[in-house]
């Protein structure tokens, strides 16, 4: 048998990407194909009074203006259900403005164009009310919600923080602000629609196919079996392209209007306000501890943003309740309810703003006690959950973080802040834990023979630039000892094998389990079969008793060298490096690839990301990707990755866990603290800006 899981392949559908064969949604080529653009509302929450678009009908090329005023009966909105993006999400139904930016007219027309040109001239006047923009206003709503947006309990508490607090012999008590941020992914949000008779195909940039499948079948109020969604290759999703935004409900309504193909996509513009975003967070942790370092208590309460026009409770707290040992816990999540466009997940939900405190105020703490922070971290570390009291299905934080102290030099680290300055930059290292729930979820897949050296895989998994191609395709090879070419994957149709889709870092493994399954099952059969063309299995997978039984999550540790400019507070990432925990790794250069642009991500948390709220009138203001920073080349000069060899069997037959997220978890801390380190600049509002440096300086 060929032994190809784990092994660095390149990604099997690289050369279509890079020779532009791969259709993404917004590609799809159709005859008689007509092209929609949105208008959206300018007011953040109100009421249209008027709408005037006798214009923009008259334009040349335009087919059709939609509005709240003539478009097509659709199903209401739900506000709760089992799977929130499977929910019907009817587009243009009512005048009332839920937030800035809201769709309120689509115009089709012969070109791309001619439709943008016509969205313009509609004119629209709007009532407007007063609006709650500020998650810091004294007047805001704030809601104490029973679960997270996983079904977690909001709230937990174990003894009494309190006392702890009052008694312990050191305490840190830091409150820390996260600011909105926006996916951006490289592909922007788009849709594909064509009617062929009463079958409607669409062509869509989702990450969730089945999702996506039952929701646009069940807003247009048609079954489901004449539906197709089609999602085979996907620019990025980062969460951002978990729900169905209105590009695809409104192309599929505008075609079947017109009897010929709609391809409506969103500006970059659009993406801040049409789709979801990271909301704002504001966070206390409390940190109680002996003389020595041991913790006796641990707080972590959390207000971050949720939309009036849906509820999403972010699991911000969540890490805190399994990384460190402590007998007096407390975690608190409520939200504010604003006017401002509907939050949801966004990479690593939760950890990823969670621990940019929790690991910071680790760091307070260290400081405090004038002991190193990664000793500080092994003193404290779970023998089982600390609130489930049950063991770690895997549980390798203290491997990650020596291992990393090793390889990264952390002995030349100086304790004292300022003490090593290199010509004008005052250099400083830092340090943080990463911790990522891992999940699994119920997946199918379907395996068929060609021949003796040849196989086809199906399942409506989608591929969003993590790799799902190649790592599907090596565990077929592998398991059916058949060479890695002959493998044929086909992804991202609604009608194949049903899958959680990608997203929560379930994916890879939920998927590659359920195919492990249906390629066992069919090398069951080969056995018995002289011919084996034609032979085909179906595999599935679901979370059993071991989810239960075990507290299951990946984990890793960062290390950050920066140099903070001593004039003017201009900090620079210098070299960067995790060592992760993530199970087995089914691909080891997507694997590496995927935690690097975690990592990445977690240094443009700390730095760069800041999606700006006008709080007067309800808008993100900086939309585009000139005012809203990203890293680019420059700012990541050094940045390493290193996988552990672990297998998880608790978390399924493969022994692996997701690496999409866990990157990013705790990364913005490591940089945060290692700028207390180079310089004394105790930020905890992200990001850290030279404005915010400055003071420390002197």
């Amino acid at each position: 048998m060929a032994h190809v899981i784990g092994e660095p392949i390149d990604r099997i559908d690289g050369h279509a990407k890079v020779t532009g064969k791969a259709v993404y949604a917004a590609d799809a080529k159709t005859q008689k194909l007509a092209f929609g653009a949105i208008a959206t509302a300018t007011i953040a929450y109100g009421e249209i009074t008027s709408i005037d678009a006798s214009e923009a009908r008259r334009q040349p090329g335009v087919l059709m203006v939609m509005t709240h005023e003539n478009a097509p009966e659709q199903a209401p909105w739900v506000p709760k259900a089992e799977d929130p993006f499977a929910r019907p999400k009817p587009q243009l139904d009512s005048k009332k403005i839920q937030y800035f930016g809201q769709p309120v007219a689509l115009v089709v027309a012969e070109t791309f164009e001619a439709a943008r040109e016509a969205a313009a001239l509609i004119q629209i006047t709007y009532l407007a009310n007063k609006g709650a923009f500020d998650i810091e206003a004294p007047d805001r709503e704030i809601k104490d919600p029973k679960t997270d947006v996983v079904g977690k309990p909001a709230a937990s508490k174990i003894g009494d923080i309190d006392t702890a607090m009052r008694t312990a012999a050191v305490t840190v008590d830091s409150t820390y602000k996260t600011p909105y941020q926006n996916h951006n992914m490289m592909e922007p949000h788009a849709s594909t629609a064509e009617w062929t008779g009463n079958m409607l195909t669409v062509r869509s940039a989702v990450q969730l196919v089945e999702s996506a499948h039952q929701c646009i079948a069940t807003t247009l109020k048609v079954p489901p079996d004449q539906v197709e969604v089609i999602a085979e290759f996907i620019g990025g999703g980062f969460g951002g392209k978990l729900p169905v935004y209105g590009d695809a409900i409104l192309a599929a309504l505008a075609a079947r209007e017109l009897k010929r193909p709609v391809k409506v996509v969103l500006t970059r513009q659009q993406m801040f306000h049409v789709t979801t975003h990271r909301g704002a967070s504001i966070q206390r942790v409390r940190l109680a501890a002996t003389q020595d370092g041991t913790l006796t208590g641990i707080a972590h309460e959390s207000v971050a943003q949720t939309a009036r026009a849906d509820d999403f409770v972010e699991p911000i707290v969540a890490p805190t309740r399994s990384l460190y040992a402590a007998p007096n816990r407390l975690t608190a999540q409520q939200t504010v309810v604003l006017d401002l466009p509907i939050p949801g997940s966004m990479r690593a939900p939760g950890e990823a703003i969670g621990l940019l405190a929790l690991e910071q105020a680790i760091d307070e703490l260290a400081v405090k006690l004038d002991k190193d922070p990664i000793e500080l971290r092994l003193k404290n570390e779970p023998k089982e959950d600390p609130e489930k009291h049950i063991p770690f299905s895997t549980r390798n934080l203290v491997a990650c973080l020596q291992q990393g102290a090793e390889r990264f030099g952390w002995n030349k680290r100086s304790a004292k802040p300022g003490a090593n300055k290199q010509g004008q930059w005052l250099v400083g290292m830092g340090v943080a834990a990463a911790i990522r729930g891992n999940i699994l979820r119920k997946a199918e897949a379907k395996v068929t023979m060609n021949s003796a050296t040849s196989a086809t895989v199906e399942m409506d998994m989608t591929d969003i630039g993590t790799g799902s191609y190649t790592i599907f395709a090596q565990i077929a090879a592998e398991i059916l000892d058949i060479p890695l070419e002959g493998v044929t994957v086909k992804l991202g149709h609604s009608s194949y094998p049903i899958t959680p889709g990608s997203g929560g870092s379930f994916g890879a493994s939920s998927c590659g389990a359920a195919l492990l399954d249906a390629c066992k099952k069919l090398k069951a059969r080969l056995d018995k079969h002289e011919g084996p063309q034609g032979l085909s299995a179906m595999g599935r997978v679901e979370p059993g008793d071991e989810y239960k039984k075990f507290a299951q999550f990946a984990y890793g540790a960062h290390f950050a060298e920066v140099g903070v400019d001593a004039d003017t507070g201009e900090v620079r990432l210098r070299r960067m490096l995790g060592v992760f925990d993530a199970g087995r790794i089914l691909n080891a250069k997507t694997a590496r690839s995927q935690m690097i642009g975690g990592m990445i991500w977690g240094v443009s948390s700390a730095l760069f990301e800041n999606q700006e709220v006008d709080t007067r009138y309800g808008s993100f203001v900086n939309v585009d990707l000139a005012n809203y920073h990203v890293p680019v080349h420059a700012d990541v000069p050094a940045v390493e990755a290193i996988a552990l060899k672990v297998f998880d069997e608790h978390a399924n037959a493969l022994g692996s866990k997701g690496v999409g997220e866990l990157g990013i978890c705790g990364a913005g801390a490591a940089v945060s603290n290692a700028i207390y380190n180079a310089c004394g600049a105790r930020v905890r509002e992200y990001p850290i800006t030279l404005d915010k440096v400055l003071p420390a300086l002197g």
